[in-house]
């Protein structure tokens, strides 16, 4: 454990599996207790299963067995009042809040579900959700007056257009992490008087469930051998969940403390023009 961030709170959304629970261990690693929000329980919309109050649990056991604190809570991004609910009994327990990891967000959206429906289940989500997350944090980071550092997860997507348009699903995905980039960027100047640095991560396709589920195989039926054939410039088919988190931990600690409004890929070079 390298202590480099003793004595901090990370909130995390979507932290019952996948780059939320990748999160969690390397910021508790590193010495920070963890506020761990997920919904657990599936959305009509999305094409796989999502994560489960054992996956939650699951988080809790591998945090606390770095010797870490963590609060772990059932709540939807979608709903304000819950995440703002999240937020105070997690600062209660925890003493305060200094990372926010917004990294909620859900991926391909079943084909039988309606186009509409589809498209404001990404925005609600993956934008909305996002936007909802920082707000339930922000007023006690700037009443601690202590600085601090939110990263909203991204995508390539949110970088570049080559996931084609006209599905529902695949607008509002491509839609939201665009959008977050501006959110980003806007917030950065916001919070800045408040020493609270705000920046996104764009990742590639990432080893978790949004990207290996018996849906996804379905669509791509053949697996890519090589880095190019998903668009990498690195030979590498698709990154490890580590990989965003080594990128994360490094921008939440003070090694990145004049580093805000930023997009950092962590994409294998794939948004490279």
């Amino acid at each position: 454990m390298s202590g480099r961030l003793q004595g901090k709170v990370a909130l995390i959304t979507g932290a019952a599996r996948g780059q939320g629970r990748s999160h969690a261990i390397r910021l508790a690693r590193d010495g920070a207790d963890v506020i761990a929000v997920d919904i657990c329980r599936d959305i009509d919309t999305v094409a796989y299963p999502l994560a489960t109050e054992a996956d939650l649990a699951e988080t809790v056991s591998e945090v606390e067995a770095l010797d870490r604190r963590i609060v772990a809570v059932q709540a939807d991004v979608r709903d304000a009042e819950a995440l703002g609910a999240a937020v105070r009994d997690g600062v209660a327990q925890l003493g305060g809040v200094h990372i926010v990891l917004a990294n909620a967000g859900i991926g391909m959206a079943d084909p039988s579900a309606s186009e509409a429906q589809a498209f404001a289940d990404q925005l609600a989500i993956n934008l909305t959700g996002v936007w909802n997350t920082v707000h339930a944090a922000v007023p006690t980071m700037i009443e601690q007056a202590e600085g601090g550092s939110i990263v909203l997860s991204s995508s390539v997507m949110g970088l570049t257009g080559r996931i084609g348009g006209g599905s529902g699903g695949g607008d509002g995905y491509t839609a939201a992490k665009h959008a977050l980039v501006g959110l980003m960027r806007n917030w950065a100047r916001w919070l800045a008087p408040h020493d609270i640095r705000v920046n996104s991560v764009h990742p590639s396709g990432v080893r978790t469930p949004m990207v290996i589920n018996e849906a996804m195989e379905r669509f791509f039926p053949q697996a890519p051998e090589h880095g190019s054939e998903v668009g990498h410039l690195l030979d590498v088919t698709i990154l490890e969940p580590s990989d965003v988190s080594n990128a994360i931990a490094w921008l939440v600690s003070d090694e990145a403390r004049y580093i805000t409004g930023v997009a950092l890929p962590v994409d294998a070079g794939f948004s490279t023009p």
